[in-house]
């Protein structure tokens, strides 16, 4: 199995799971390869504020969840030791926000991501860095 093949894969076996994402949030899985993801959310009611903007959470969740495809595309489990965000515009009514999520570095059993929250624009929303811990197991069971 190619790196491709396999981070396609834990896309896959993660989205068909991540009913938070997927059901509760409406995010799309756009791709997953190694090292990698893109995530997309349009703003519907469910995510308005008091302010009538996106609120900063569902912005952090979105890059979260990209972060998570990203960091356990190798196959290896991996959750969030830490993370930060930084929020550069609201997100407005029927916005498509996407997060583009990149590794920076992966040395044993850490990695530190990269996430990038544009609007359909090509605005930037928010950017945010995580820091990934693996743990025991895998996505998927992979032959030997």
């Amino acid at each position: 199995m190619t790196p491709e093949q396999r981070a396609a894969r834990v896309g896959e076996v993660m989205f068909a799971g991540d009913r938070a994402s997927r059901d509760t949030m409406g995010m799309e899985l756009v791709s997953c390869g190694p090292g990698r993801a893109v995530m997309r959310m349009a703003v519907d009611e469910r995510h308005l504020n008091g302010h009538r903007i996106c609120h900063g959470g569902f912005i952090f969740t979105l890059a979260d969840s990209t972060f998570a495809f990203a960091c356990n595309s190798h196959n290896r489990n991996a959750v969030a030791a830490g993370c930060s965000i930084e929020f550069l515009k609201p997100g407005q009514l029927g916005d498509v926000l996407t997060c583009e999520g990149m590794e920076q570095v992966l040395q044993g059993r850490h990695g530190v991501y990269d996430m990038k929250v544009t609007n359909q624009r090509g605005e930037v929303v928010a950017v945010f860095r995580g820091k990934s811990a693996v743990i025991q197991g895998a996505v998927f069971p992979e032959e030997t």
